[in-house]
């Protein structure tokens, strides 16, 4: 199969460990969010990334080891949290350890991560340091290996191969040099079985996405937009060979998988969608066929945005028919409510004045 030729949702099996970030540039068969306009909603910031936690102290203090630059333990409204930029993350008490993807149902928040200037070198240090690996297979054969990084298998003429072009590669004798190839992205398996992206970008060290399941990427991103102000990421031209002009934002057609991935099986990179608050990337890649479950109770129970006028919010989210799943009420020494976005991800409000 090449990588023109696409799989259709009826055929298709969902990998439960995905792997996304895909670095080609198309988006099949979906058809592209709406043009962006000014928005109208008031001003919404994105706040924190809370998770579940038997020991909340020493997971806050994991993420300053991983990454010293951007990361410092503290706390926040009464929980342990760590500060990073303008960012937190902040840890719930649990007397289990929370479900995550490999001991409990996909939920639509995959993993979250850090932009670093060299994710080789990161790698490296993780490895000296004792921190756990996520590997990935570099291909769905007898002769596949997992690896650390992205940049460490090579690459077919399109980008990420699938397993064909794994094939067609080795027997070629293709190889990669590490000495001259970035390290692309790997992972981190962290405290509560929580999974951290390290991502080589730019020249500093931070915490820059979320990165998100979504059955429909592109309907997904336009809801962020219209109920949260998010800015949707530019849509990119279709490949050769996918249905062009669909209607509506759901996906029709997928990508056929390719590696490195979690899934020996490889994973379905396309289509993807996105859309950014401040900084920070709500990256989306799809999870075909739906059926992901609540957020709430799971490793990462929810992500938050934060407002100046919380009545205000609340009252716009309302009239727009958004689900709540709490209502107003103290959070610490400010206000917060819940609100249930696609696929049933929980998102709290929080008051910054």
């Amino acid at each position: 199969m090449t990588s023109a030729r696409r799989i259709a949702l009826v055929s298709l099996g969902v990998a439960p460990l995905a792997l996304a970030l895909a670095v080609r540039p198309a988006v099949l068969a979906q058809a592209p969010a709406a043009p962006a306009a000014a928005s109208t909603v008031e001003p919404l910031h994105f706040h924190h990334v809370h998770l579940n936690s038997t020991d909340p102290k020493a997971a806050a203090a994991y993420y300053p080891k991983a990454f010293p630059k951007s990361a410092t333990a503290t706390t926040l409204n009464g929980f342990e949290a760590v500060k990073t930029g303008n960012i937190y993350l902040l840890f719930s008490k649990v007397a289990a350890t929370p479900q995550n993807e490999l001991s409990g149902p996909q939920t639509a928040v995959w993993h979250f991560g850090w932009n670093t200037p060299n994710s080789r070198e990161y790698n490296a240090n993780f490895r000296r340091d004792g921190l756990a690996i996520a590997q990935m297979w570099n291909g769905s054969d007898d002769a596949a290996k997992l690896v650390d990084l992205s940049g460490d298998v090579p690459m077919g003429p399109d980008g990420f191969p699938t397993q064909e072009q794994v094939l067609e590669l080795r027997a070629k004798g293709a190889k990669v040099d590490p000495a001259v190839t970035a390290g692309g992205f790997g992972y981190l398996r962290g405290p509560d079985g929580v999974m951290i992206e390290n991502a080589q970008s730019g020249q500093a060290e931070r915490f820059n996405h979320v990165h998100m399941y979504h059955e429909h990427p592109a309907c997904a991103s336009n809801w962020y937009a219209e109920h949260l102000g998010a800015r949707r990421s530019p849509a990119r031209a279709s490949s050769a060979g996918a249905p062009t002009n669909p209607a509506g934002c759901e996906t029709k057609w997928y990508s056929p998988p390719t590696f490195p991935s979690f899934a020996k099986r490889g994973f379905v990179r396309e289509p993807r969608g996105g859309a950014s608050i401040d900084d920070v990337s709500i990256s989306i890649v799809p999870w075909p066929g739906g059926g992901l479950a609540s957020t709430r109770g799971k490793v990462y129970d929810h992500w938050a945005v934060s407002t100046a006028d919380l009545d205000k919010t609340v009252a716009r989210l309302k009239r727009e028919n958004v689900k709540f799943l709490e209502e107003i009420k103290p959070w610490g020494n400010s206000r917060a409510a819940m609100i249930e976005g696609p696929d049933r991800i929980a998102i709290e409000i929080v008051e910054v004045k």
